[in-house]
């Protein structure tokens, strides 16, 4: 059962992650978080092409992918979609380097629970609701697109 038949939060995500253990525990763990978590992949065009059709709530991208694609390339694909994304990776300044074309970014390695938070988190923030705590290791990115609302 997805989460939109189930009824739990209605959000559809994108997971682009090369490591495809990784990608299937984020996904068990954000489907049963309640959210809709498209079919995983690990390549820049199958991912836009999922993009494109699906229309994800929030895409999170990893920065290095199968294929020497690169995940910084693939936000700035996705922003001109207008689709949010939350970048995970060890490669911390690059992440920081992507400020323009990601909302935030969560450095690996981290805990399943932290990513449900910063998902929750940031999905909040984007429609406006500053309530949530912003989760300790969440980066968040400031810029214009994707004006997030100010941490109250």
């Amino acid at each position: 059962m997805t989460a939109q038949q189930d009824g739990k939060t209605g959000k559809t995500l994108m997971i682009v992650e090369d490591e495809a253990l990784v990608a299937m525990t984020l996904r068990d763990e954000l489907e049963d978080s309640g959210y809709r978590v498209l079919d995983l992949t690990d390549r820049q065009a199958e991912a836009l092409e999922v993009a494109r059709s699906e229309k994800p709530d929030l895409a999170l991208v990893n920065i290095r992918l199968a294929g020497h694609n690169d995940g910084i390339e693939l936000a700035e694909h996705l922003k001109t979609l207008s689709i949010p994304v939350l970048l995970i990776s060890g490669q911390v300044s690059r992440a920081r380097s992507a400020n323009t074309v990601a909302i935030g970014s969560l450095p690996k390695p981290y805990a399943a629970a932290d990513m449900v938070l910063a998902v929750a988190y940031l999905l909040a923030r984007l429609k406006g609701d500053a309530s949530l705590p912003k989760p300790e290791h969440l980066e968040v990115f400031g810029q214009g697109d994707f004006d997030l609302a100010p941490a109250a």
